[in-house]
């Protein structure tokens, strides 16, 4: 009885596993069967089908042109509320049709005030040299861009295509080296600033009315009287010289002062600093005394100032000038003028 009931155990057992293997076949078999059908096409081939035509030459560089107009307005940067930025790339062939699509695309796309800078670079394909397009939203700023332009590449423009708002250049071997890249920036960020209102002075910027009065607050001016007064006294320091700064036709028309020394004003820093190489021979030591004077006192004040800067420290100007020292009666040499004869006066009676 008791083998009986183990064999019936053992026959239920095994049963009961063959089950159990057929369901994990079946369900494997039915998860492959899943997964191979999700592989399967969800979508019909249609038999009309063709593959895509092959692009034209001209697209494809339509298409970089937009690219690269996109870049240069998302990358740019923005002064006085003007967009500016300076592209490099690559040359193609017709630069020049390159780039005018390339500005043609900046101005579709770019909905404010704008200064860009796009220049070819590498060895030119089908020309002898390099290009560069200026491109703005109006007239002032390209041709504000295209006088630096200039200015930068002297002697490298060999040729220029203008138009209403860009401003193409055939620049020689433009990229060859770093300062062109910065030199377009320099160019976009001047010509992109506001003009200031022509009356509105610089910040930091002086009337000459207030440097003239800055330059005399540092001088010991004197009077025509005491400058007569200090020649006349017998040296005992360094010498006393008085310099006439007024122009050779002034001097001739106005008279001179006897005994000055006559110096043009364009050479007296030369003349009077003792490390100069065309100094005056009189120009020995730093504590000489200097006396300038022009026609009316307002030259004398600056030139005694810089003169000073030099260290020629004792050096100051005459009030007022070559004609208050004439006013005050002080000696003066008086040019002789001729005058010519008339017919009847030169007649032999």
């Amino acid at each position: 009885m008791l083998a009986a009931d183990s064999i019936a155990s053992s026959s239920s057992a095994s049963s009961r596993s063959k089950r159990s293997k057929n369901r994990s076949t079946s369900s494997r078999s039915s998860s492959h069967a899943s997964s191979s059908s999700n592989l399967l096409p969800t979508t019909p081939v249609w038999p009309d089908l063709r593959p895509l035509p092959p692009r034209s030459f001209d697209a494809i560089n339509e298409q970089v042109a937009q690219e690269i107009a996109f870049k240069a307005i998302n990358t740019a940067d923005t002064i006085d509320g003007v967009k500016i930025n300076v592209v490099m790339t690559f040359c193609k062939r017709d630069d020049v049709g390159f780039l005018k699509m390339v500005a043609e695309s900046i101005e579709k796309m770019c909905l404010q005030d704008y200064l860009f800078a796009i220049a070819t670079i590498g060895k030119p394909i089908d020309s002898d040299t390099n290009y560069a397009i200026l491109c703005g939203s109006s007239d002032d700023v390209v041709q504000r861009a295209v006088l630096l332009t200039t200015a930068k590449f002297i002697g490298r423009v060999d040729s220029a295509i203008t138009d209403r708002r860009f401003y193409i250049a055939g620049i020689k071997n433009i990229g060859f080296t770093s300062y062109d890249e910065q030199a377009l920036w320099d160019v976009a960020r001047k010509s992109a600033r506001m003009p200031i209102y022509p009356l509105d002075p610089p910040p930091g910027s002086r009337s000459i009315e207030q440097l003239l009065s800055d330059r005399r607050a540092k001088l010991q001016r004197l009077t025509p009287e005491q400058a007569y007064k200090e020649l006349q006294e017998p040296e005992v320091g360094a010498p006393t010289f008085l310099v006439d700064i007024r122009p050779a036709a002034q001097r001739e028309a106005e008279g001179n002062i006897t005994s000055s020394l006559m110096i043009e004003r364009n050479v007296l820093e030369w003349n009077f600093d003792p490390r100069s190489s065309t100094k005056l021979n009189i120009v020995d030591r730093y504590d000489l005394r200097i006396i300038v004077f022009c026609q009316d006192g307002t030259t004398s004040s600056l030139a005694a100032y810089s003169l000073q800067e030099l260290g020629m420290l004792n050096a100051t100007d005459m009030i007022g000038g070559y004609a208050a020292w004439r006013d005050a009666g002080l000696p003066v040499d008086i040019p002789i003028r001729d005058h010519p004869w008339t017919d009847a006066e030169s007649e032999v009676v």
